[in-house]
């Protein structure tokens, strides 16, 4: 016997202006471990440069740990897909363009 489809779920959005933004500046590490989706962010702190010139120097610090379902992580992908094809109708973005392809040097 086939079963009914399920009723798709409606959920309600509630803000929760309570909740703290976070500021981050570089993304030190994203990994997937077949269920998870883990982001480390953090911030940069330069350190004060010597008089004597030098390279500059800096520190970078966790500011946030974000760990996404793999349900999440899907749903991220796709937002980013169409925020990254709004950029790119927009001008700020470039689209990538594949380079062409090259037969075999050893193809006669």
């Amino acid at each position: 016997m086939a079963q009914a489809p399920q009723p798709q779920v409606k959920y309600q959005y509630v803000d929760r202006p309570e909740v703290p933004e976070t500021f981050a500046d570089f993304v030190q590490r994203i990994q997937f471990d077949g269920q998870t989706l883990r982001f480390e962010f953090c911030v940069t702190r330069m350190d004060d440069q010597p008089a004597s010139g030098g390279a500059p120097t800096g520190t970078r610090y966790p500011a946030c740990r974000l760990v996404l379902s793999a349900a999440a992580a899907i749903d991220l992908m796709n937002k980013m897909n169409q925020i990254t094809a709004s950029l790119i109708k927009a001008g700020v973005l470039k689209a990538d363009q594949k380079p062409e392809q090259k037969p075999p040097s050893n193809l006669s």
